[in-house]
């Protein structure tokens, strides 16, 4: 059993949670179910619409029967290395599933890696992989390598 469940951020809209949001938490969820991890973490702070992404999830996995004691809030990150960043200094362990959509799994890996963290990579179905999201990884990739070579482990 690793020590947590890591769901990555997603916008939170107007109207509530963001598909994408949707999509990672159930997916977390459904590993806690699985006895996959004793603690889920999820990750993001305030967008542009109220509340946390953070608190949005946690709402979706009190509802989805996970105990408020099993959920450790980081509800201040705004990007990919915040949330993991930030995640580390409230996790139990280091042994972690980070959960996020199969085209952002790279870059969070590479994250991870960078501070310390053993992480397998958890993604939900996705019906289409998007093509500006796909896009988007190919810019942000480099420019997270570059950022993390400035960036002291662990920090």
């Amino acid at each position: 059993m690793k020590d947590a469940i890591i769901i990555l951020g997603a916008a939170v809209w107007a109207t509530g949670p963001s598909p994408t949001l949707l999509r990672r938490t159930r997916h977390a969820a459904k590993l806690w179910h699985q006895n996959k991890a004793r603690f889920v973490v999820p990750c993001g702070g305030l967008g542009v619409h109220p509340p946390t992404e953070a608190a949005a999830m946690q709402d979706l996995l009190l509802a989805d029967g996970i105990p408020a004691a099993q959920i450790i809030l980081e509800d201040k990150s705004t990007t990919t290395l915040e949330n993991i960043r930030n995640a580390c200094a409230v996790l139990p362990g280091r042994d972690v599933i980070i959960v996020t959509d199969g085209y952002h799994q790279a870059r969070a890996k590479m994250v991870a890696r960078h501070f310390g963290l053993q992480a397998d990579m958890s993604s939900p179905d996705m019906p289409r992989l998007p093509l500006r999201e796909h896009l988007r990884e190919v810019v942000a990739r480099p420019a997270y390598a570059w950022k993390l070579r400035r960036l002291p482990p662990r920090s």
